[in-house]
């Protein structure tokens, strides 16, 4: 007969594996999250999601996680550092409005890759040790409320931002989680630290932190570029800037990310020559030379015709030359109904 399992040490192992895994943190939190479930109803109540109309299909399977996967007991939540070392000066590229700027996140591997397979890892390791149980691993890639049950498990705090902050870490890392049916012992909630700072909000290009906590995706550019597929509302393009993907300004210039660390993932090393290269180049991609430089990148997300949607943007919005027209032009007349919008809108702010 096999001796009981010490869920104490068990628990003290699973940290270890996944730091031998490359996380950086892991910890356990439980599944109760009814104030976050309360806030979640608020927003989505106020339209604050936008055209993510897939968060309210989910209902609340995205703040109780035994909806989501029945027996679910605790959450394993873990994070893993992406700061790219080996990328471009990034409040300096930010000022090149000839250059795009791509968030910092996507400019490696598709992290949603990287994080489901060494969950996988730690996954099969605790079986080796303990013998079938019950879990699903999650990477951004479900309902799930991960930086509140990140909170809970003790890896940070949510910031006015709404993005999970780590007190020795800033908030560089990437988040995944194991849902498991493993009676495990909790870790303490962290404490909250932005106190009367409020930098995040005075430098969002386009106002989306509408108030601490608050976030209005409708908004944000990051939702903007990647999320929303239609017409970009006219009063944000100015200031999109040069930012064809997502957008890092809030925690950019957070003062905790002065303790970010570099990233040591090979993967999320910047490839594809997407770290600073000209709109004009990324506009003459063909989307079959789109598909092929974006391949294994979060970048797909956006899709080929949003891509060039978010360059038309950015070129509108770089200094006037004969390179920046040139691209403009042509397009002028493409397949796409969005994109000569765009472009048109575009040609318009360089009219002398």
């Amino acid at each position: 007969m096999s001796e009981p399992t010490d869920f104490a040490v068990l628990a003290d192992r699973i940290k270890g594996w996944g730091r031998e895994l490359g996380f950086q943190q892991l910890g356990i939190s439980d599944v109760e999250l009814p104030e976050d479930e309360r806030r979640l109803l608020e927003w989505l109540e106020a339209g604050r999601h936008g055209h993510m109309d897939y968060m309210e299909r989910h209902g609340t399977r995205r703040s109780r996680p035994q909806e989501l996967v029945p027996g679910t007991l605790r959450v394993i939540s873990a994070r893993m550092d992406y700061w790219p070392g080996a990328a471009q000066e990034t409040e300096a590229l930010l000022e090149k409005k000839d250059r795009a700027y791509v968030a910092r996140y996507a400019l490696g591997r598709d992290y949603h890759k990287v994080l489901r397979a060494r969950l996988q890892k730690l996954a099969d390791r605790i079986q080796e040790e303990i013998g079938a149980f019950g879990y699903r691993a999650f990477t951004d890639s479900a309902p799930v409320l991960e930086k509140a049950l990140a909170r809970g498990a003790g890896l940070g705090w949510i910031g006015k931002h709404t993005n999970l902050i780590n007190k020795q870490a800033g908030s560089w890392f990437f988040l995944g989680e194991l849902f498991t049916d493993l009676p495990l012992p909790l870790d303490e909630a962290a404490d909250e630290h932005c106190g009367s700072c409020r930098t995040c909000m005075d430098v969002c290009p386009t106002g989306a932190i509408v108030a601490p906590y608050q976030l209005d995706a409708r908004r944000c550019i990051a939702y903007l570029t990647i999320e929303h597929k239609g017409s970009i509302p006219e009063e944000f393009r100015a200031a999109m800037g040069n930012r064809i993907f997502g957008c890092d300004d809030c925690q950019l210039f957070c003062p905790w990310n002065k303790f970010a660390q570099v990233s040591r993932e090979a993967d999320f090393t910047p490839r594809a020559g997407l770290d600073g290269p000209k709109l004009s180049e990324l506009f003459a991609w063909s989307e079959d030379e789109f598909l092929k430089r974006t391949e294994g990148s979060a970048i797909r997300r956006t899709g080929y015709e949003g891509w060039l949607r978010n360059i038309a943007v950015a070129l509108g919005n770089a200094p006037t030359s004969a390179e920046v027209l040139g691209a403009l032009r042509s397009r002028e007349s493409d397949a796409s109904e969005l994109v000569r919008e765009h472009v048109c809108w575009a040609l318009k702010q360089h009219a002398l």
